[in-house]
């Protein structure tokens, strides 16, 4: 998807950019604030100008895939089959215009060209246990933090919210990094501990094979940590050198993969107010956990902006995958029709008991393969009302046949969701500006394997056209 390059915006860019936003945002809030499952009883189509139905209506999803989010199926030629209002034309290339740009040095990852399940870049051990998902996230985070330990001379890489350990192993067993790995869940600390020495056997069994390829010196697994890092105040922990000599000489750099919430905000924080914290590669995620107020805004610039408000709704969809929507529309498989159906069992619910609304329903299997009434009466099951009473079977019958409605209606919001992630990281990028520090985003993952796959990559000395040796090919 097209977008604007975070690098290289000049400080007035920034706040330029975070002004535009502002102002989009608040002209469409009513479409990014609207529930999808609320299509029928809050009549969401009914809100869209009569232009924009006339154009929408009866468009099929690989067409709203082409015509709407701009991610045509491969081969296919874009037609638009009327002429367009202008108004949605300038949503549309608004949209383009202002999010950014997710697309990275590669068109798609060389490391899956052979095998789609296991990554030619990592040798066998570093892939077990490890889905491809994961494999080219650890690898390029993992190179991409070795190049900046390298730049910025620390000594120790610091690994917040690191789970099972995949990023940690791969960073010390295999890149050669000191790291520390900080975990708050105990089992998940455990089985990374377990896997360090799973793979610590992998590679000596391999080196017995090859010795040609034997590691000089010895390997030093990650020193893991069972500790919550708390948003609101630094962590003691986390900034503890590993080798006890470097007390008042360490120069540690901060990571995290995804890391959920509060928790990327907590890593902004530590390397502000730490002088031995010297870089920071964070990949953000799960911004409808921030906290309100605390993790957005943090810029005074953004703080300062009429406008700036995103409730929980706008930043929840803003963690949805475009790409991987895209594609679905591009198949137009049945399991499209999911939102519809849980719109119709919304209709029912209310009338049933109007003060329920929006309640969690369990997932429900092979949705595409009920009828919408069989769908129905599992859904009223699940949220604890009678599965026999009475349907309307010609009004769900009508509800279903307004599928492809719904289905454009949530393509709208997934197209200004970008927007919304866009403020969230640009606020990170204008508050370290506002402490005086350099900062970049780049896309690093593929997207169509990581939604999330812009890093905020920090540094307290000015490395100039070195952050562009960051920015590697997948070669």
């Amino acid at each position: 998807m097209p977008g604007v390059s975070a690098r290289g915006l000049s400080p007035e860019e920034r706040r330029q950019l975070a002004v535009n936003l502002t102002r989009v945002l608040a002209l469409y809030r009513s479409i990014l604030d609207a529930y999808i499952i609320e299509f029928f009883t809050d009549n969401l189509w009914g809100t869209l100008p009569c232009s924009w139905q006339e154009a929408l209506d009866g468009l099929n999803p690989p067409q709203l895939a082409a015509l709407l989010l701009g991610m045509p199926g491969e081969g296919e030629v874009v037609r638009y089959r009327s002429v367009w209002p202008l108004t949605l034309l300038a949503l549309k290339s608004t949209a383009y215009a202002l999010a950014f740009t997710r697309t990275p040095g590669f068109q798609t990852p060389s490391e899956f060209l052979e095998n789609p399940s296991q990554s030619s870049r990592l040798t066998a051990p570093f892939r077990k246990h490890v889905r491809p998902k994961k494999q080219h996230e650890i690898r390029r985070l993992g190179e991409l933090v070795k190049k900046l330990s390298d730049l910025t001379g620390c000594t120790q890489v610091v690994d917040v919210g690191s789970g099972q350990g995949h990023l940690s192993r791969f960073m010390s067993l295999g890149l050669g990094l000191k790291v520390k790995s900080i975990e708050g869940n105990q089992r998940l600390v455990e089985r990374a501990q377990r896997l360090d020495q799973e793979l610590l056997q992998a590679l000596e069994k391999e080196e017995k094979k090859n010795p040609q390829v034997a590691q000089t010196g010895p390997r030093h697994s990650p020193y893991h940590v069972v500790q919550w890092v708390d948003p609101t105040a630094l962590c003691g922990e986390l900034l503890l050198p590993l080798d006890s000599s470097q007390c008042g000489s360490a120069r540690l750099l901060l990571t995290g993969l995804h890391a959920c919430g509060d928790l990327s905000v907590a890593l902004l924080r530590h390397f502000c107010c730490c002088p031995e914290v010297v870089a920071l590669a964070s990949v953000g995620c799960c911004y409808m956990k921030l906290s309100d107020p605390g993790g957005y805004p943090l810029s005074q610039w953004v703080a300062g902006l009429p406008g700036y408000e995103l409730p929980y709704r706008l930043r929840e969809g803003a963690c949805h995958a475009l790409e991987e929507y895209a594609e679905r529309l591009q198949k137009a498989g049945p399991g499209l029709r999911t939102h519809c159906y849980r719109a119709a069992l919304e209709m029912v619910i209310r009338r049933a008991r109007p003060e329920l609304r929006r309640p969690g329903v369990q997932g429900i299997p092979r949705v595409h393969e009920l009828k919408i009434e069989e769908y129905v009466r599992r859904g009223l099951q699940r949220v604890g009302l009678d599965p026999h009473l009475p349907l309307n079977l010609a009004t769900l019958r009508a509800h279903q046949a307004q599928e492809n409605r719904v289905v454009a209606f949530f393509s709208l919001a997934l197209l200004l969701a970008p927007l919304v992630e866009t403020l969230i990281l640009l606020d990170r990028l204008l508050y370290l500006q506002e402490q005086g520090f350099h900062a970049e985003l780049l896309p690093i993952f593929s997207p169509e394997l990581s939604p999330r796959n812009l890093v905020l990559v920090a540094t307290k000395m000015p490395l100039g056209q070195a952050f562009s040796s960051l920015e590697t090919e997948d070669s």
